[in-house]
């Protein structure tokens, strides 16, 4: 695999079991060009290695007096430079490919479990892990990839160094090949304190992105409620914890590394002093005491590749294990038995009850904004939006049952939400994605120009203008219209922020419900798609949902009596299940739950208004005791 070939086709399914098995898998998958890095450093180490002996021969030579000796180990010279330079260009150039291919496969893999999760990823992974995992974490991933080929040629160099100066020089060869085992192994007692230091600096980092990251989402409102400072001293103590981790953590490094100098130079040392002693007593040449000292020293830059490849697992192991958190999350869905289409007919959610007619505006009522947000998501089939009578109440239910043997037994799985008698959950993903379509409360702009943001997959037969009509995001038009100048005017050309941050919460919501309706699916769920306008612009919207979705199912969560009486049928969702349906007016003065939930009446308002029902209600005069209680109450 090339640079020039990314994106990869298919990355792959990743072995998610651990973070070093995924770490394995990624290497087994770029095993073609791990070998040719091997294969590289292999050419690079040994040339360096082949550079000891030459040396030492044309030393011996220039003692000799030979001057054919001496050119004929400056033509050696010559051929070892040519293949250090060219091993060290190639090992470059292929260890780069494999660091910039494994963080590309696992950027690839990342941005498919967040397609197909959805909404679903950030209720179980924070938003900050996972902008850890898509940025740091993918490159340190990628160190380690890239660093262990490098590290197996430095390896195999070392084995064949030693064995190449036992069988050269088998007095001083046999002390250099003790020495180097234990000056490999000898931080390894260290690494653990380290990986752990290591372990601490990157979990304090993932919370302080997690934080910032929170911190300018909510920016707007933190400077409506004077809260910058607050946050500010949060993010100034979670940085300060960072910094003393990674001081803490390079303090370890920095003790390996010297561990790794002080070593290496007492070895030198005691092999010039040996060395010395056997050249004086004659029982080994100058020339062979240059050579092995030599290869020695220059033994010491292969071995600096155990304290990296060290380090690349220390920082990577984590980093692996958070990509693991997040690819081995699954979507809820039973195996697909039928063919991709995209179902027609009711939308039916058999643990609610909840029944939204084919061709239909029905807007839904939640007394509780949590339950009306799983049950918008439920209806769209994503994964882990479980409702019903249960849910809330006790903290254990749906968390399946204990044996005798104490242990749990998974839940048992939600019936699937119904489109025509078809469960969503057993439709492909395509084609669930294309019969629901679920906004979200707090729905996300990405950056890019208005044009660029309606351009989704849709059925053609709404327009992007018609929508924004529809969303009457006319003065949004405006806006943007004056925003930029160098569009010509043209607001289907400016460039909109990351999130919409440049606009207002209103303008946001009605830009994301244009693009909505543009993608004209079978049937849209909408949770709260006009909370963050005033009531002019609210009954103007909801008129235009409803003239623009007119044969098409439309399900709109809401307690606004403005879209709730353009509803064909309103339904009132109470304790997770629904208790009661009908026309908005009919439903406001037969039903006191709902009453109190579109009213926002309070539990006293309620017994006051039935103590004066009862008063004006009744045929005779109202007794003492009545009029007295009802004062009490009022």
């Amino acid at each position: 695999m090339q640079i020039r070939d990314l994106p990869y086709s298919d990355p792959g399914d990743p072995d998610v079991r651990s973070g070093p098995r995924f770490l394995y898998w990624l290497g087994r998958n770029q095993l073609t060009g791990q070998l040719k890095s091997l294969s590289w450093g292999l050419m690079h180490q040994c040339a360096i290695a082949g550079l000891p002996l030459v040396v030492g021969l044309a030393v011996q030579a220039v003692i000799d007096g030979s001057g054919r000796g001496l050119a004929q180990a400056g033509a050696l010279i010559l051929v070892l430079g040519i293949l250090i330079a060219v091993g060290d260009t190639m090992l470059h150039r292929t260890a780069v490919t494999n660091w910039i291919t494994a963080a590309a496969r696992v950027q690839q893999l990342l941005a498919r479990k967040t397609a197909e999760l959805g909404s679903a990823l950030t209720r179980r992974v924070a938003a900050g892990e996972v902008v850890a995992v898509s940025t740091g974490d993918v490159e340190k991933i990628g160190w380690f990839v890239e660093a262990l080929s490098r590290f197996a040629a430095a390896a195999t160099a070392l084995v064949l160094i030693c064995v190449g100066l036992v069988l050269y020089l088998p007095s001083l060869g046999v002390l250099v090949a003790i020495a180097m085992p234990v000056l490999a192994l000898t931080v390894l007692p260290l690494l653990p304190r380290a990986t752990r230091r290591a372990d601490i600096q990157r979990e304090k980092a993932g919370k302080a992105t997690e934080l910032a990251s929170d911190t300018v989402a909510g920016l707007r409102v933190l400077r409506g409620i004077g809260g910058e400072e607050l946050f500010l001293g949060r993010y100034r103590r979670a940085s300060q914890e960072v910094r003393e981790a990674a001081v803490g953590s390079a303090r370890m490094w920095a003790l390996i590394s010297a561990i790794q100098v002080f070593l290496p130079g007492v070895l030198l040392i005691s092999l010039v002093w040996y060395g010395a002693a056997l050249a004086r007593d004659g029982r080994i040449d100058v020339g062979q005491l240059v050579t092995v000292y030599s290869a020695a020293t220059l033994m010491l830059f292969p071995l600096r590749h155990f304290e990296e490849i060290a380090m690349a697992y220390s920082f990577s192991r984590p980093s692996a294990q958070r990509a693991v958190r997040v690819l081995s999350l699954e979507r809820s869905t039973r195996p697909s038995t039928i063919d991709a289409m995209v179902p027609e007919g009711d939308l039916y959610d058999p643990v609610t009850g909840l029944l939204a007619a084919r061709g239909q505006f029905t807007a839904v009522v939640c007394g509780d904004p949590d339950e009306a947000g799983r049950l918008a998501e439920r209806l769209g089939g994503h994964a882990g939006a479980e409702t019903g009578p249960d849910v809330g109440k006790d903290p254990a239910a749906g968390a399946g049952t204990t044996t005798d043997d104490g242990k749990r037994t998974a839940p048992a799985p939600l019936p699937s939400v119904l489109l025509g008698g078809v469960p969503l959950d057993e439709l492909p993903l395509d084609s669930a994605r294309t019969a629901v379509l679920v906004q979200d409360k707090d729905p996300v702009l990405l950056s890019g120009t208005l044009r660029e943001l309606l351009d989704v997959p849709s059925s053609g037969a709404v327009s992007p203008g018609d929508a924004l009509d529809a969303a009457q995001c006319g003065d949004v038009l405006d806006a943007l219209a004056q925003a930029s100048l160098d569009t010509g005017g043209d607001p289907m050309r400016t460039r909109i922020t990351e999130r919409g941050r440049s606009l207002s919460g209103g303008q946001r919501q009605r830009l994301a419900l244009a693009r909505s309706l543009v993608t004209d699916p079978e049937a849209l769920v909408l949770d709260e798609p006009t909370s963050a306008v005033d009531s002019h612009t609210e009954a103007r919207v909801a008129a235009g949902i409803r003239r623009l979705r007119r044969g098409r199912t439309t399900v709109a969560f809401a307690s606004s009596p403005l879209l709730l009486d353009l509803a064909d049928r309103v339904v009132l969702v109470h304790g997770g299940t629904v208790v009661a349906s009908g026309a908005h007016r009919d439903l406001l003065r037969d039903e006191p739950l709902y009453r109190a939930v579109v009213t926002r009446e309070t539990d006293d308002d309620i017994a006051a208004s039935a103590a004066q029902d009862e008063l004006v209600g009744a045929d005779a005069s109202p007794s003492a005791e009545a009029i007295e209680e009802f004062e009490e109450r009022a």
